[in-house]
């Protein structure tokens, strides 16, 4: 008996298996999609207040010249995870008083805020820097 005459002799039986696997196959191929996001898709903690003011002083003077989420560099170096480094781009250590004299008095081409920006700002963006 060939293998089309026993599908035949049980109707459905191996069309039921058939269809089984197929929504099983796309069952397994559509979670595992699920789980596949890019590292700027993953859930971050939520910011502070304090980091959320800091974010828009990023958005307004900082992203221009600095990627928030690489550590390649557009005009300046990128930030991305810049205080868990032992360093900053400039060599300095890596700490909020030399990233805050950076901000205050710039660095080779970037320039500096402190004419710019309140000192509140600058503790704030200090803030945000630390969740990259």
């Amino acid at each position: 008996m060939s293998l089309f005459q026993k599908t035949r002799a049980l109707p459905g039986t191996l069309a039921a298996q058939l269809s089984i696997w197929g929504i099983a196959l796309l069952l397994c191929v559509f979670l595992a999609g699920m789980g596949c996001h890019s590292s700027s898709d993953a859930a971050l903690p939520p910011l502070t207040p304090q980091e959320e003011r800091g974010k828009a002083v990023y958005d307004a003077r900082c992203v221009a010249c600095h990627d928030p989420y690489s550590t390649s560099g557009r005009q300046g170096p990128g930030l991305k995870g810049v205080f868990r480094k032992q360093s900053l781009p400039s060599g300095a250590p890596a700490n909020d008083d030399r990233a805050r004299d950076a901000i205050m008095f710039g660095r080779r081409n970037m320039p500096g805020f402190q004419y710019a920006l309140e000192e509140q700002q600058i503790s704030d963006l200090l803030a945000y820097l630390h969740t990259l």
